[in-house]
């Protein structure tokens, strides 16, 4: 993979890099659009090989340019060629690649035709990163044409319709097969509809020196498994069980154990060396029957809990905590504690409606949970994931951790992170309440909330992968402890076998 793949874009970051590569290293416009038509066609040569005939559907801007050229790629090698044009080229490259491609033959024509279009590959080049509004008129039905077909589409630089920076579709957009993204790693192709619309993804920054990104500051980043790794503190020969780390989860209202039992083992699994649950006296005696490991604390009330915070080193709340009296004293208490924290769940619940700030916590909300945070819809959340995880941060303090596809962890330095792994069969029951416990095992173990919500995020994600394969469907959140015990061993250089 390229390296620069790692780092994520925005729109305008890329046309300023595109701009400092020709003002630097001579690479104009016209070169990187041909470059980009050659990587696109190769590669779709590469993945239907057999495929002989192709329609393009081309804008008027330069990803209507790069379109021309892989239009005229193919006809050069032979296929057979149409190009649907949305409006006169705009710029001046993409006027230069319409006049290199009417050299070829192929059919060009200004509007959509009745019938089904011809090609037996598709390729969209209307919008890419030009996406200003929803796509109205001829590009609305250009679009649903698109989807509406069983052939498979390649979308040049991002699948029209999405939004380039947030990843939300204001409108229609193209379901891709391939995208193959040109100079920069999009943000929006990562996070939001980009996974489900760009279907494969493949990047190329065309030959641009790394130098010509120096100057530019990227929009997030991905977690990197080697630095999770690094992060992992050593297990040292003479290391004790008060010396991984003691965590204390405060959940299991009555008739909700199951949430933070899970959360426990999560804890454990990363490495922590002891968890006390504080439940309500209606578990105490039967929360750990299947885990011996785990201590059992019977709490009634904010008055027996006091002694329980002395000599835990973090401490996660939420998971089971519910709705009742019993939670709201439990999340009170939390909030008098200096201690690194996790806040999950229910006392997600209740820390939007009685809102307040830290500095030490780490706070991982579901788009629901979001919503509430910020006092708006789920879509609007969806709409713009990385402006919402920034502004529950900007209000509420700590590190954010931003649930979902794409999920993206907000640190307090401003330092976005992104974490590309994981899976549709982690949609499932238990699977936040395990990501708690991670986070919170790892804060135990003297991990810094931004590292530990980094790490904690990918080595879930990652354990989920591994426990889904090739049959996520069905994934519970106990398959994960098996990976998630092997990743955090392999990370630290210790023989799994």
């Amino acid at each position: 993979m390229n390296k620069l793949s790692g780092f994520l874009y925005t729109g305008t970051q890329t046309g300023t890099i595109e701009r400092r590569a020709a003002d630097t290293a001579g690479l104009d416009s016209w070169t990187l659009m041909q470059r980009a038509g050659q990587c696109a066609f190769q590669l779709l040569q590469a993945r239907w090989p057999k495929a002989r005939s192709m329609t393009v559907w081309c804008g008027a801007g330069n990803n209507g340019g790069d379109g021309y050229v892989v239009a005229a790629l193919a006809a050069q090698a032979g296929w057979e060629v149409e190009v649907i044009a949305l409006g006169e080229p705009t710029t001046e490259c993409a006027r230069r690649a319409v006049q290199e491609a009417q050299k070829q033959p192929m059919s060009v024509g200004p509007t959509l035709r009745a019938s089904s279009p011809r090609g037996t590959v598709l390729v969209d080049a209307l919008l890419g990163t030009g996406l200003t509004r929803v796509p109205e008129g001829a590009f609305h039905a250009a679009i649903e044409c698109m989807n509406e077909q069983t052939r498979p589409v390649v979308s040049l630089d991002l699948p029209s319709g999405l939004n380039s920076d947030s990843g939300g579709t204001p409108g229609v957009a193209v379901s891709a097969d391939l995208t193959v993204t040109f100079v920069t790693m999009k943000l929006g192709l990562q996070t939001g509809r980009g996974p489900d619309l760009c279907g494969s993804l493949a990047f190329d920054r065309l030959g641009l020196p790394v130098g010509v990104y120096d100057e530019v500051q990227c929009v997030a980043r991905l977690i990197d498994g080697n630095e999770v790794a690094r992060s992992l503190p050593p297990r040292l020969a003479s290391l004790h069980k008060g010396g991984a780390g003691h965590l204390l989860v405060l959940g299991g209202a009555e008739g909700m154990s199951g949430a933070a039992r899970i959360c426990a083992v999560g804890a454990f699994r990363v490495g922590a060396g002891l968890v006390t649950l504080a439940a309500h006296p209606s578990h105490s005696t039967i929360a750990n029957i299947e885990m011996p490991e785990l201590m059992v604390q019977a709490v009634d009330g904010r008055s027996s809990l006091a002694r329980l915070f002395s000599g835990k080193r973090a401490l996660v709340v939420g998971p089971g905590l519910g709705r009742g009296a019993w939670g709201r004293d439990l999340f009170a208490a939390c909030l008098e504690q200096s201690m690194p924290r996790v806040i999950d769940a229910d006392a997600l619940n209740r820390l939007a409606e009685e809102p307040v700030t830290g500095s030490d916590w780490v706070l991982t909300p579901h788009p629901g949970e979001a919503a509430r945070l910020l006092d708006c819809s789920i879509a609007e959340v969806e709409s713009d994931r990385p402006t919402a995880v920034l502004e529950i941060r900007k209000r509420y303090g700590g590190v954010c951790v931003l649930k979902g596809v794409g999920t993206l962890v907000a640190v307090a330095d401003g330092t976005l992170w992104l974490c590309d792994r994981g899976n549709p069969g982690m949609a499932s029951a238990g699977m936040g309440d395990l990501l708690a416990g991670v986070i919170g095992g790892l804060l135990a173990q003297g991990l810094s909330a931004a590292q530990a919500a980094c790490a904690g995020v990918w080595l879930h994600a990652s354990a989920g992968d591994l426990a889904a394969g090739q049959h996520p469907r069905g994934l519970v959140a106990r398959d994960l402890l098996k990976p998630l015990r092997m990743l955090v061993n392999r990370s630290c250089g210790v023989d799994d076998r």
